[in-house]
């Protein structure tokens, strides 16, 4: 996965906010990259200028 390459996002491993589960099967971009306990993170950037991170294994290249 690189910056700037669209991604969906078609699961969430862990229990998330409300605002986050309605990211759920749309598309976004990715914008970074965010160290986290469990590893690397994913930033994605949304179309409503939203933005949150993933797992690698909660997107896939659209």
């Amino acid at each position: 996965m690189e910056i700037g390459q669209k991604v969906k996002v078609f699961r969430l491993r862990d229990r998330v906010s409300p605002p986050i589960v309605k990211k759920l099967g749309q598309v976004g971009i990715i914008q970074g990259y965010k160290v986290i306990d469990a590893g690397i993170g994913v930033v994605v950037m949304f179309d409503d200028n939203t933005s949150t991170w993933f797992f690698e294994d909660e997107i896939k290249p659209v």
